[in-house]
């Protein structure tokens, strides 16, 4: 009898032991929430970090205005008004006023993306709708700290000085971080709503300048008319001075007169308080307008 016809393949591979089948690779498990999130906002914030890398004008913007803040009040303001004592008490205005006022930051970057596109393209990935404010609002929160660590060096060049402790100053910077952080959410909401980058750009100051002006940033509150010392003093940029005053222990010039009144005497819980009480309504209402606006 014939051999029975064996193929090369066959005749190599008949004697060798069965191997058992590799088994296919799990699919990995979904991250969780949470996690998902967090890497989210993480992503979107360090995509705005590397737009401001790249064009490092927006942040010379974030640092320059502020500093001319510090010098020109300092100096052609301070003479009269108090001299170096009110140089001490001028920074922690300052610092809030530079941190209301990166809020625009916010508003132009958002109101750019929507002009461009971007939260277009973001809507059709599979990630967090609020990862995407989330992102935008910590990159700024990033912008914030660099200026008001550019400030303080200015700062103690003009004589400014921290007197209070350490944890004292900690606590203070805080608080002036938590408001830069509220004040973003209030950009982004305004970002929003505005049909184009010009519109948000005046639609960021409209408001600004009067809320900082009307408040005790640079200048005693008391001597205020009637109306405007109200307004003054339950003010959030008011608080938020008067706080980081306290606790970096600057004293006021003899020639300003005290505030008094509760949001006065519990400066460090009232701005504590208008923080998240601007969080709690601004991120509601910055997500819901982000959810209209990515659904068109």
């Amino acid at each position: 009898m014939s051999a029975p016809d064996v193929t090369v393949d066959e005749y190599e591979t008949r004697d060798l032991p069965i191997q058992p089948a590799t088994p296919r690779p799990s699919a990995p498990e979904e991250m969780a929430p949470k996690a998902r999130f967090v890497r989210d906002s993480a992503i979107v914030a360090y995509r705005n970090l590397l737009t401001i890398l790249r064009v490092p004008t927006l942040l010379v913007t974030a640092t320059i205005q502020p500093l001319m803040f510090v010098f020109l009040f300092a100096y052609i303001f301070g003479a009269s008004l108090g001299g170096d004592q009110y140089r001490e008490f001028l920074l922690a205005g300052i610092f809030t006023q530079t941190v209301a006022f990166n809020a625009a930051f916010t508003t132009v970057g958002l109101a750019g993306d929507l002009q461009k596109g971007i939260i277009d393209r973001m809507r059709t990935l599979p990630m967090s709708r609020l990862a995407v404010l989330m992102g935008r609002t910590l990159s700024d929160l990033v912008v914030n700290i660099v200026s008001l660590g550019v400030m303080s060096i200015c700062g103690y060049i003009v004589g400014w000085r921290i007197h209070g402790s350490f944890g004292d100053a900690v606590i203070a910077f805080s608080i002036i971080l938590l408001f830069a952080f509220a004040m973003s959410w209030v950009g982004a909401l305004t970002g929003l709503v505005s049909p184009t980058v010009e519109v948000a750009q005046s639609a960021g100051l409209i408001w600004l300048f009067p809320l900082t002006f009307i408040s005790s940033a640079f200048i005693s509150a008391e001597t205020l008319p009637g109306p405007l010392r109200a307004i003054a003093e339950w003010n959030p940029i008011t608080a938020v001075s008067a706080a980081g005053r306290k606790l970096f222990e600057n004293d006021s010039p003899p020639t300003f007169v005290p505030a008094t009144g509760w949001a006065a005497e519990n400066c460090i819980l009232y701005a504590i308080i208008c923080s998240l009480v601007i969080l709690a309504i601004a991120m509601p209402a910055a997500l819901l307008q982000y959810r209209k606006v990515a659904s068109h």
